[in-house]
């Protein structure tokens, strides 16, 4: 269901944060075609109308039967995908180290546990050293900070946690705190696991979900008294888990998230990381339906009103509550949603914050304990070094570039190149092209035409033809630096008697997106749409309407640069007909090129298409695209 647009919300913000492409060197193909920040607002438009819309219910029991639906789907349809389902079905191990006794009351227990086979994490547990029966247990999870562990305020949450009684994990995050130095970790090359057809996503969610059975494991763990809680990257994995897990039975998040609409209206602010915009994840939910699925379980959102970083409270926390509390009340426990909005300066997690979720905790898991203290208990002192708190881990131990390496090494599957297969993976449309002249001049000793292409309504793809007299054939190029970076090439195809026709698909050129190198690019993944299949689709139009209503017959694609090298290929493999041969220059020779060389989805965020890896590789397009050529320069 798409979900109505506003765009007087919109428009101001386009305004403060998007900025005209780059400058070029003037000549006939850096002039503008488009409007300013044509394309930004169209992805905008795309996005914020595809985002689904929380489904009705009648009763508590048709919202407990669509909640158990919607929790099955994104694990099966979004997280468990690929490898991740043996991943998942592999037996977790947890290895104890060394204990930390303190003169306080308390004491911290270090230990590492395994995440997916060959992937460890450190772990902190603050434990009380006086304990009888079941007590409450609560998961810390970290968020950006360089710190990790080590950061001054988590360790004294868990420490005033541990002082009132409560049991404290504190796992560390992928690739921050001592795992900061690691590249393979960072959270972007996730999706490298995604181009091999599985989760990257599943890395995050298992980390944080077995360090839910370990905390249920712990002897005097309460399962009836579990709480999760924790600041930004730590809210995100926050709501995710406890949305998904109803183990968890009352949940914090402290400014993690926002909706996929709000993001889209502040694209500076929120857009956020591989992890927090998973490929398909909004095909089934969107963030709204995250923080609904927590009902009737005790949800406390906390956001900041001078958030310096993201999620700030006037505009992320009321579209959360608005669709969110219906639902609370419907299963009949409308105060179990609250919020508190703290007005420190900045994205944290102070005493503020803190003391909001010891009330919080004291409300819901241990109602009528009058000995439980509300205020921070100072404890600055005992904060220790990330020396002293580092847990060594195994050596060899995996991320996600060598998981990724040894997916690839089996890759792609076994089969015959099919182009209905393709198509179905890169989902690309088969536009339709609505024409526009935006003008015409002399340069080059060719005729320039300037041309606005209308792609069902959703883009304008602007197109400059140079055409010398008498062209014996017609070239459309493209260039990784975009139309404007591309005279010397096109002077080049022009004296060999080629009309060219020079074009910007989408996130190259005018068609790019200032200051968003690729977030909005994984945006339109999480969507269930693929950059690679929009942008294909778009030259593979071009192509067809040069060789239909243009007359200008089959056409040859020609690339610079190794983005557009894939782009050219799939599109030339999709479209038999329009489209003669295809020419490259600094093509990949393999889609492995991309996890060889351990790039990120900011680096070339249309080359981690989700599964393409596992169906085809480079030879296997080019086959598609025989007998027609493929010349690699």
């Amino acid at each position: 269901m798409k979900r109505p647009f506003v765009p007087l919300l919109l428009v101001p913000v386009l305004l403060a944060s998007a900025a005209a492409p780059a400058p070029a060197e003037p000549g006939p193909l850096s002039e503008p075609i488009l409007a300013p920040n044509q394309t930004t607002v169209e992805v905008q438009v795309f996005t914020a109308t595809r985002v689904p819309a929380l489904p009705p219910a009648a009763d508590a029991a048709e919202w407990t039967a669509t909640a158990a639906r919607l929790r099955q789907r994104v694990l099966d349809e979004v997280v468990f995908r690929g490898e991740a389902r043996a991943w998942a079905s592999a037996p977790g191990r947890v290895e104890w180290l060394d204990t930390l006794p303190t003169p306080h009351g308390y004491s911290v227990r270090k230990l590492r546990y395994e995440v997916v086979p060959g992937l460890w994490l450190p772990a902190l547990l603050y434990q009380p050293d006086r304990l009888s029966g079941r007590v409450p247990v609560v998961l810390n999870v970290n968020g950006h900070e360089k710190t990790g562990n080590a950061t001054p305020y988590i360790q004294e949450r868990c420490i005033n946690l541990a002082k009132r009684g409560l049991l404290a994990l504190n796992p560390e995050w992928l690739g921050r705190g001592q795992l900061l130095a690691e590249a393979g970790l960072d959270h972007y090359r996730m999706n490298q696991l995604d181009l091999c057809g599985t989760s990257g996503l599943a890395v995050f969610h298992l980390a944080a979900s077995r360090a839910l059975d370990l905390a249920l494991s712990l002897p005097h763990a309460d399962p009836a008294r579990v709480a999760v809680t924790g600041l930004s990257g730590g809210g995100w994995q926050t709501i995710f888990l406890a949305a998904l897990d109803e183990r968890v039975r009352i949940a914090n998040p402290v400014a993690g998230y926002s909706s996929y609409v709000t993001r889209v209206q502040f694209p500076s602010l929120d857009l956020g990381d591989s992890e927090q915009t998973p490929s398909d994840l909004a095909t089934v939910v969107d963030y709204t339906h995250l923080t609904a699925l927590m009902a009737p379980r005790a949800t406390l959102l906390t956001y900041n009103a001078k958030d310096n970083c993201c999620f700030r409270a006037d505009y992320a926390l009321a579209p959360l509550v608005q669709a969110a509390a219906p639902v609370f009340r419907l299963v009949g426990a409308p105060g179990r949603l609250r919020q508190h909005v703290n007005h420190d300066p900045g994205h944290n997690y102070g005493r503020d914050n803190r003391e909001a979720f010891y009330r919080f905790l004291r409300d819901e898991l241990l109602p009528g304990a009058a000995d439980f203290p509300l205020a921070e208990i100072p404890s600055e002192a005992e904060v220790r070094s990330a020396e002293a708190l580092r847990v060594p881990l195994p050596d060899g131990n995996h991320d996600f570039n060598s998981l990724a390496r040894e997916l690839s090494a089996r890759l792609p599957v076994a089969g015959r190149p099919d182009r209905a297969r393709l198509r179905a993976v890169v989902r690309a449309p088969d536009y339709r092209v609505a024409a526009t002249p935006a003008g015409t001049a002399r340069a080059e000793g060719a005729e320039v035409s300037r041309w606005r292409l209308r792609m069902d309504g959703d883009w304008t793809v602007p197109v400059v033809e140079l055409a010398p007299p008498d062209a014996r054939a017609t070239v459309l190029l493209l260039a990784d630096g975009g139309r404007a970076a591309a005279g010397p090439r096109v002077r080049e195809l022009l004296a060999a008697g080629n009309r060219v026709v020079a074009v910007d698909p989408f996130y190259f050129g005018e068609s790019a997106i200032a200051g968003q190198p690729g977030l909005f690019a994984i945006l339109v993944a999480a969507l269930g749409d693929r950059p690679l299949g929009i942008q294909a689709g778009q030259v593979a139009a071009v192509a067809r309407w040069l060789a239909g209503p243009r007359g200008l017959g089959p056409v040859e694609i020609v690339t610079e640069g190794p983005r557009t090298g894939l782009i050219g290929l799939v599109a030339a493999a999709l479209e038999p007909y329009a489209v003669a041969g295809l020419v490259q220059r600094e093509a990949m020779g393999s889609l492995r090129e991309v996890i060889t060389g351990n790039l990120t989805v900011m680096d070339r965020p249309e080359q981690f298409c989700f599964g393409l890896l596992r169906e085809f590789d480079v030879p296997q397009l080019q086959a598609l695209v025989a007998p027609r050529p493929v010349t690699r320069r």
